[in-house]
């Protein structure tokens, strides 16, 4: 019989509820006014300044709940469960019409997104294949096409509730399309390891 393989796939981690309703409006209401910096693609997009957990007790509280799900991860990136801790933390403000560019995180290993309000279906974050890979120059691309996980060049999961968390390697290419429902608020941040250890060439990392 014949089998299919995914060769080296990429983990991208659901966690639904991951934040409770008291949490999840406790961001909501203390960040939605310290989002001024508007992002440089959409006039409609803002951002709060870059946070750590230590900023504020909902914080702490949401890093709490979000680092042992980051542990999980990274045991599937790197084979092994680290000790890892928050880099960074932000929350988004994406008004009626305004979407956020495709983009990459750098300098961390596994990024994240809290979802704090319901999401529009059509303005659901999007992942895709980084442009430039080692796919074939040629495609197949017509209204007939199946697309799979093997030959999609973007994918959608399942919708977002408030208090769901998504997980995914930090090089991995995503973008929001242009919202077409109420304000959407979330909150993402980057995650690194405290060491990596490579037979016995360490290097170490802190936040």
């Amino acid at each position: 019989m014949d089998e299919v393989f995914g060769l080296f796939p990429t983990p991208v981690l659901r966690a639904p509820g991951v934040l409770n309703p008291r949490l999840v409006d406790g961001l909501v209401r203390h960040f939605s006014s310290a989002a001024r910096t508007e992002n440089k693609e959409s006039g409609s997009l803002s951002h709060t300044a870059m946070l750590s957990p230590a900023d504020s007790e909902l914080l702490v509280e949401a890093a709490m709940l979000i680092t042992p799900k980051i542990v999980d991860m990274g045991a599937l990136l790197f084979g092994q469960r680290l000790g890892w801790s928050i880099k960074e933390m932000w929350v988004n403000l994406l008004d009626t019409g305004g979407h956020q560019a495709m983009h990459n995180h750098a300098n961390s290993f596994v990024s994240g997104v809290v979802y704090l309000t319901p999401t529009h279906p059509g303005s659901q974050t999007v992942f895709m294949k980084a442009p430039g890979g080692t796919d074939f120059v040629f495609k197949n691309d017509h209204a007939q096409v199946a697309p799979n996980a093997f030959n999609a060049d973007r994918w959608v999961g399942p919708e977002p509730a408030p208090g769901d968390l998504v997980l995914f390697p930090s090089y991995v290419m995503h973008a929001v399309p242009p919202n077409a429902g109420e304000r959407r608020i979330t909150m993402a941040f980057n995650a690194i390891p405290g060491a990596l250890d490579s037979w016995g060439y360490g290097i170490k990392f802190s936040a």
